[in-house]
């Protein structure tokens, strides 16, 4: 089971706007720099990040990407969900009728425990990404002598 790079990178974007919350939009090229992602594919998963309410666009100059919602009030699971579809791993699981063995198959409530797992670490909020990355910032600390 991978993420492919749209879920990946979308939420590198995502923190990346959370950063600058309040600040107004964020250029194009400084989430690029930020984040290592090239200018082009940054346009692209904002349109499906877009599409799901999460962020708004600003044109002319000073203008860029900023994200629609405080970052206290959008979860790594919802841009997930924009980039990448649901997030059950097997269709059984939120269709039951999917599968003769649907009703009394175990494997399938394997399947749901995984899924719900996977949902709750995806909970958490970009402010609380914001948070973490602040917190390893301050615990890398070089020394020159």
């Amino acid at each position: 089971m991978r993420m492919s790079t749209k879920g990946r990178y979308g939420l590198r974007v995502m923190l990346e706007l959370a950063k600058h919350h309040g600040q107004g939009p964020v250029s194009v090229d400084l989430i690029a720099r930020n984040q290592g992602i090239s200018q082009n594919y940054i346009h692209v998963l904002v349109q499906g990040l877009k599409a799901a309410g999460l962020v708004r666009t600003a044109r002319g100059p000073g203008g860029g990407y900023e994200l629609a919602r405080p970052p206290s009030g959008v979860t790594a699971l919802d841009v997930v969900r924009a980039l990448e579809g649901d997030a059950e791993l097997v269709e059984c699981v939120q269709d039951v009728a999917s599968c003769p063995r649907g009703e009394t198959c175990v494997v399938r409530e394997l399947w749901g425990e995984v899924g719900a797992a996977i949902k709750r670490v995806l909970g958490v909020t970009l402010e609380q990404l914001v948070e973490r990355d602040r917190m390893r910032a301050e615990e890398v600390v070089t020394y020159f002598i």
